[in-house]
């Protein structure tokens, strides 16, 4: 094994080493010295494409090694995330004989346990691959894992473990310790989903989840024909959910189908915990009376009720519009820090919901918010629970298949409702999200706290997000005035020192030549206090001035004003100019 992980090292390490180049010319430009280089997102779309074309090339892990990472946007940059999302898991078959060998070890000779078996798959994934056969005169999809993976897998495990170090040199502290936890999820997850067993079970229980719906199929396990690394299952037949000419031909309402697809999904997570983690397109079918197959639970996985509870109030934050209660839901699932800056990603929220909706709240995408969301999630950097990176990703794959159904759709119409009948939402919010419920949703909150417009502050200081601006007026210059005053002043006293010193040190000429320059700063601020521009206030109403008028002590067709005397004089003076006018042309 360490043997084949050293030789799997080097070929790993040849096949990466043009970007690592290219990322540590980023923090040094010549390697050993120079300043860092910033990076466009064009450069970064073409190394993610370069960095996907190496993943494939390597083989299995690595496959699953870049669908792990397209649900992190704690580690990695939108335009990596964007890229690694068309990771798709086909790979060409491995040979029939190879993968008879494990059939026939873990379950028995092929042509004595089943009545017909298709050699020919008809699907190949990095890990496994599905073939056609009849077991009991019935049709049923058989899953083999490829031969020879789980040393392949191993010896790629031991790969990025020695790995790590490496690329730690190339991360900030935040995103290294993502990265150590990252390896140890991956371990887990592949490990995991090589283990049909595991499968089985998962699958078993969504199952029985699901027993009392009709408009739901999911494969029935044959455990009699199933191991750890063999899996036989009812094969149902299905029109993929993407061929939209097909179902229209079976005359089926396609935004009937996304609103069940949805609904679904949700019932998964925040009811049932345990979901199919993996909705891409060729994992769902449908079949000719309209029931929704699934197929394919090797990724899939628990919520715990704590993160149940808090996704039911991210969503209803989000329908809401209650950027507080959105990140208050984000800080206790785990996903935000609270040492972040809450003012900072309450903008960022607020322009998310901004830029997702319409002109109604329900006319938005939850997948545009997501998209925001995970965007600064890796500008911050933060971490994100296992479970609940495949939730989101969850999120993201379902509602791109609903809108590819019917583009109208509306994923927090379908959200509300879900969970107003499920009784996750009290009546009163129903009706705010349905009707006008910004008033009703801050009269039934004040009813029990504070006034809407107190709360509101209130939040706006929670999140110190609270300025207080203070305009200073100072149209004649004063502050540049007091300004110069200072610096002369300075300059006058440094005069005054360097004279002293010398004269100390009998340096009379230099002493007579500082103490002029002394005398002329001297001269220069002593002007600047004789000038007839002084530092008084604007004219402006005083209460002393409203109490004099009061008192009568201010004649009566006058105003109390603070006026300088310099202008009194001029205004005194072009009153009696007016008046001499007046009474010439009478």
């Amino acid at each position: 094994m360490n043997l084949r992980a050293y030789r799997r090292f080097v070929v790993v390490f040849w096949q990466f080493l043009p970007l690592l180049v290219a990322y540590a010319r980023d923090r040094r430009r010549f390697l050993l010295f120079g300043s860092s280089r910033e990076v466009s997102a064009e450069q970064r779309r073409k190394r993610a494409a370069t960095l996907l074309d190496s993943l494939i090339t390597l083989g299995p892990t690595f496959i699953k090694l870049g669908q792990l990472l397209s649900t992190r946007p704690d580690i990695l940059p939108p335009e990596y995330l964007s890229e690694f999302s068309r990771l798709q898991d086909d790979v060409p078959p491995a040979d029939w004989e190879e993968a008879k060998a494990v059939l026939e070890a873990d379950v028995g000779p092929v042509e004595t346990e089943f009545d017909d078996f298709d050699t020919d798959s008809i699907s190949g994934a990095s890990l496994g691959q599905v073939y056609i056969a009849r077991l009991n005169n019935e049709p049923v999809a058989v899953k083999v894992r490829r031969p020879g993976v789980e040393t392949l897998v191993e010896s790629d495990l031991q790969v990025i473990r020695w790995s790590l170090p490496l690329l730690m040199r190339f991360v900030d502290e935040a995103r290294s310790f993502s990265l150590e936890t990252l390896a140890d999820e991956f371990a887990k997850t592949i490990r995991e989903e090589m283990d049909y067993e595991r499968e089985a079970k998962m699958l078993g229980e969504i199952q029985e989840n699901f027993a009392d719906n009709d408009d739901v199929r999911i494969p029935a396990i044959k455990e009699s024909h199933s191991t750890g690394r063999v899996l036989t299952m009812e094969y149902i037949g299905g029109t993929k959910i993407t061929d939209l000419n097909r179902i229209d031909e079976h005359g089926l309402d396609r935004s009937e189908l996304a609103e069940r697809l949805q609904r679904i999904y949700l019932q998964m997570i925040i009811d049932d915990g345990v979901f199919h983690a993996d909705p891409h397109p060729g994992n769902l079918a449908v079949t000719e009376d309209g029931a929704l197959v699934f197929y394919d639970f090797g990724m899939s996985g628990y919520v715990d009720p704590f993160i149940q509870d808090r996704i039911v109030a991210f969503y209803g934050a989000i329908a809401r519009r209650d950027i507080d209660a959105i990140l208050d839901a984000l800080i206790e699932m785990g996903t935000l820090s609270p040492e972040a800056d809450r003012q900072l990603m309450a903008e960022v929220a607020e322009l998310a919901i901004q830029d997702a909706s319409g002109e109604e709240v329900e006319q938005y995408r939850v997948q545009q918010i997501v998209q925001q969301l995970e965007d600064t999630i890796y500008e911050f950097p933060l971490r994100l629970p296992p479970n609940l990176a495949l939730v989101l990703r969850v999120a993201t794959v379902v509602e791109g298949v609903c809108v590819t159904l019917d583009p109208e759709f509306d994923f927090i119409t379908v959200a509300t409702s879900y969970l107003g009948e499920e009784g996750y939402v009290e009546e009163g919010v129903r009706e705010y999200i349905g009707d006008q419920g910004e008033q009703l949703r801050e009269s039934t909150a004040s009813a029990v706290r504070i006034p809407p417009k107190l709360e509101s502050v209130l939040d706006k200081v929670e999140r110190d997000s609270v300025r207080v601006t203070a305009e200073l007026q100072d149209d004649r210059n004063y502050f540049d005035l007091l300004a110069k005053r200072l610096v002369i002043g300075l300059l006058m006293t440094a005069g005054v020192v360097s004279s002293t010193i010398l004269y100390v040190f009998e340096a009379f000429p230099l002493t007579w030549v500082f103490g002029a320059v002394t005398v002329a700063f001297g001269v220069l601020l002593y002007r600047s206090f004789t000038k007839s521009r002084t530092l008084k206030g604007q004219p402006q109403f005083t209460r002393q001035r409203m109490r004099d008028r009061d008192d009568g002590s201010s004649d009566s067709g006058q105003i109390g004003v603070a006026v300088p005397s310099t202008e009194t004089e001029q205004v005194d003076s072009r009153i009696l100019d007016r008046t001499q006018e007046s009474g010439s042309s009478q």
